[in-house]
């Protein structure tokens, strides 16, 4: 029976990338929910970057050679009983060390510094004023604009430490050590509210760490394909298709590597958007000529649906029946041994990561953490390591096409977590229509490339409205559409009025049942991006 490892590598885990292979940098993940932009935003200087966990040992830490390591953010007070902490050797070790906000004051107490909690917490934009030059502050003004999210400070600089910036209420704001490649930052340059933090990222990876960045999308497909060949060798994989981007890549990349030894199984659960089950019949059957299965599991979901509205009842409800329709439709695939699944970065992030990790759970993610050991699978998730943008590149390299590549994210227990409340048939029929409305209108408005995820929630409610000279108590559909570079964090489209108008007015005159239309003015954070 194979073991599925956790996404937080531990100190043996060979999931983290062959150090000999291409320059790599490894964030130390203290729990903080943007500690996969960090890694994200390290990638974009074309430099391989991974999360790991927080207490990865210096000696494992030793072997795999990064040029340099980050220390995330966290919740936590590094002074606190049971703080997640570093190993004390890795700022021994002669790596250029950046610690971000908890990251910062975690090196800074290893190394002699008092941190304690601040006179007044700090939320929100500040002005940080650089003081001397430094090269981590290569390129940047004076004063610049900055995100800071803490309640502690480092009060009292050790003798190893002088300061390189500071906003009027801290004055610590970034520090570097006297002799050793270790800076520290109070801030958060991952986030975008922060002016200039991928200029100053750059620096450390740059400069600092002195990578070359040669790492690409090309030369990732290159290393999964061989490492998926060495890894199945001469026997089958399941991929389980959705029908959105991140599972048909997966597709497409096993495809690649191993050809007719893959075959794949869509189920249709009934929760799923407007024509999607005969579009991937169309994609997978003839575009790849994969060997294709479409399970038709309809009334198995609706019946395990029936009465729930809880949403983590909803997912875990549909996982549990996916696994069943799952297990009989693979007793029928000859010799499959391995089930691949296209997981992403940010689904991981907000499951909570490693059970045993500092991250906090937001949501349940039912494609997250593996079959149940019983079913006799291993399983393969060749996208675990990307952002959505990676992963769309990756599909566009491989031949997929643009069409499917930018359509917007699908999440897995599909309709069933945008239909709020008990899900019955009527009710998924009148979301889908007037989901399916929303995204024409986006496609005829040419706006659909313009943001990044777009769809129709049906609200638990009915509110009076007038039809004719006809009272109605009818549905109120909720339209969404977001902005985001990372999916991490979101801010509202501000889509034209004109077209929310006909939205709006098409979804009343053509979707039997709804008498209102609203527009969804919310962030990410605080909102999430899906409703439940």
């Amino acid at each position: 029976m194979s073991t599925v490892l956790d996404r937080t590598p531990g100190p043996d885990d060979s999931s983290i990338v062959d150090p000999q292979r291409e320059e790599l940098i490894l964030v130390l993940d203290f729990g903080s929910q943007t500690a996969q932009l960090i890694a994200r935003r390290v990638r974009d200087q074309h430099v391989f970057c991974q999360l790991v966990r927080h207490d990865l040992p210096a000696a494992r830490i030793r072997e795999l050679n990064p040029k340099g390591l980050i220390l995330s953010g966290g919740p936590s007070s590094v002074y606190a009983p049971g703080a997640p902490l570093p190993d004390p050797e890795i700022f021994h070790l002669g790596i250029p060390i950046l610690g971000i906000c908890y990251g910062m004051q975690a090196l800074c107490r290893a190394l002699g510094s008092e941190v304690s909690p601040a006179r007044s917490r700090e939320f929100g934009h500040t002005i940080c004023r650089a003081v001397g030059n430094d090269p981590l502050l290569s390129g940047l003004p004076h004063e610049w604009t900055v995100w800071m999210s803490h309640g502690d400070q480092v009060h009292d600089l050790s003798a190893h430490f002088s300061q390189i910036a500071a906003t009027e209420t801290c004055p610590n704001a970034a520090i570097r050590h006297h002799t050793l490649p270790i800076y520290g930052l109070q801030f958060h340059p991952e986030v975008t509210h922060t002016d200039f933090g991928q200029n100053l990222l750059a620096n450390f990876v740059k400069h600092v760490c002195r990578c070359h960045g040669d790492w690409t999308i090309e030369s990732l497909i290159e290393r999964e394909v061989a490492a998926l060949r060495e890894r199945v060798g001469n026997r089958r994989v399941i991929c389980g298709l959705s029908g959105g981007v991140d599972s048909s890549v997966t597709a497409a990349l096993l495809f690649k590597a191993i050809g007719k030894q893959l075959s794949c199984i869509f189920v249709d659960n009934g929760l799923l958007r407007k024509g999607e089950r005969e579009q991937v019949r169309e994609q997978f059957s003839e575009h790849f000529q994969t060997d294709l299965h479409v399970v038709d599991a309809r009334q198995q979901f609706m019946d395990a649906l029936a009465g729930v509205s809880d949403p983590q009842l909803k997912r875990k409800a549909i996982g549990r029946v996916f696994i069943e329709v799952f297990r009989k439709e693979a007793e029928s695939i000859p010799d499959a041994h391995f089930l691949a699944q296209g997981t992403l970065y940010p689904d991981v992030i907000e499951s909570g990561g490693s059970k045993d990790g500092p991250a906090a759970a937001i949501k349940y993610h039912h494609n997250v953490g593996g079959l149940p050991a019983e079913l006799g699978f291993e399983l393969i998730e060749p996208l675990r390591d990307l952002f959505k943008d990676e992963a769309r590149r990756m599909g566009l390299e491989l031949g997929l096409p643009e069409n499917l590549i930018w359509r917007h994210p699908f999440p897995g227990p599909g309709l069933a977590v945008r239909c709020l409340g008990a899900i019955t048939e009527q009710r998924l029929e009148t979301l889908r229509e007037a989901d399916a409305v929303f995204i024409e209108e986006l496609i005829d408005a040419d706006l659909y490339r313009d943001v990044q995820q777009a769809f129709a929630v049906l609200l638990p409610l009915q509110t009076v409205g007038v039809m004719g000279d006809a009272r109605t108590y009818e549905d109120v559909i909720a339209i969404r559409s977001v902005n985001t570079d990372n999916f991490m964090t979101a801010d509202w489209s501000r889509l034209p009025y004109d077209l929310l108008q006909r939205v709006s007015t098409r979804i009343i005159n053509s979707v039997r049942g709804v008498n209102r239309v609203v527009y969804d003015v919310s962030s990410k954070p605080p909102s999430t991006i899906e409703w439940e």
